[in-house]
């Protein structure tokens, strides 16, 4: 799988354009592009490459009418007029926040802010008015959090949880049974459990974990959805009560070697 930095290489090459006369098409600077595809020069003499932003991304794509796929290793077609019908779910988030170093930050969203996120997850100015933190292990993505409301998932999550969601680039990748974060116009911010069949029907099939029957299970349209979150990791208030199964263990253990003991007394007798 190539690389990000490598696909903008080869659209550079592409055009026959240099670092420089590139950065200017898209309209960022020379280094912003040389520390995507060559990498900023760290004090032990090696390089490390810049994550290219939501920003960039989008400059490229609309000034070179480049497939979105294409970027991400979903298609190997760089051109959009040559790749025929784009699947109209967004392979990247619309705005990703980052730290001092260039390193992604996990955006916090309050249960006070999902009315507001609806209207500005595309908006860097609001995802910028979030609360924002790196957390070093989660890597290898973009990843929000996002605080539990209700009890639809109670017996897995409770309200005032955090979930930790890891950003889905393709809807075919959602995997049944899976607990995901559901962004939608229509159903706003949602916790579930879900059944993929986009593919048959173009349809998720959510559920909740609680049973007491308030809470059917229904279904979304695949053009509806404006962002997935699969749930990686979770923080919970809920300290679960001391239990003293390993006494009982302790307890019967000792009983049966007690037993053992006076059976092979018997025995000799």
């Amino acid at each position: 799988m190539e690389a990000i930095d490598d696909k903008i290489k080869a659209i550079i090459n592409h055009f026959n354009l240099n670092n420089f006369s590139f950065s200017k098409r898209i309209g960022v600077t020379g280094t912003t592009i040389d520390s995507i595809v060559n990498g900023r020069p760290q004090s032990d003499g090696s390089r490390k490459k810049t994550k290219p932003g939501y920003d960039v991304l989008t400059a490229i794509i609309k000034e070179f009418d480049i497939n979105p796929d294409y970027l991400f290793n979903r298609s190997d077609i760089m051109l959009k007029s040559e790749a025929g019908q784009i699947q109209t779910y967004s392979g990247i988030p619309q705005v990703v926040a980052v730290n001092e170093t260039g390193d992604e930050n996990v955006v916090y969203v309050p249960v006070q802010a999902r009315a507001g996120y609806l209207n500005g997850y595309g908006d860097p100015e609001y995802i910028e008015s979030l609360p924002s933190f790196h957390m070093p292990h989660l890597t290898n993505g973009t990843y929000r959090c996002f605080e539990v409301k209700g009890n639809s998932m109670v017996r897995t999550f409770f309200d005032g949880d955090l979930v930790f969601g890891k950003y889905v680039e393709d809807l075919r990748d959602i995997k049944d049974g899976r607990v995901y974060v559901i962004v939608s116009k229509a159903e706003g911010v949602v916790l579930k459990r879900v059944i993929n069949r986009v593919e048959e029907r173009q349809k998720l099939i959510l559920k909740s974990d609680n049973k007491d029957g308030n809470y059917p299970t229904y279904t979304i349209n695949a053009e509806d959805i404006e962002e997935m979150w699969y749930v990686t990791m979770y923080a919970s208030k809920q300290m679960p009560e001391p239990v003293d199964i390993y006494d009982r263990l302790h307890d019967l253990e000792s009983k049966i070697v007690d037993l053992e003991t006076a059976l092979h007394r018997r025995s000799l007798n």
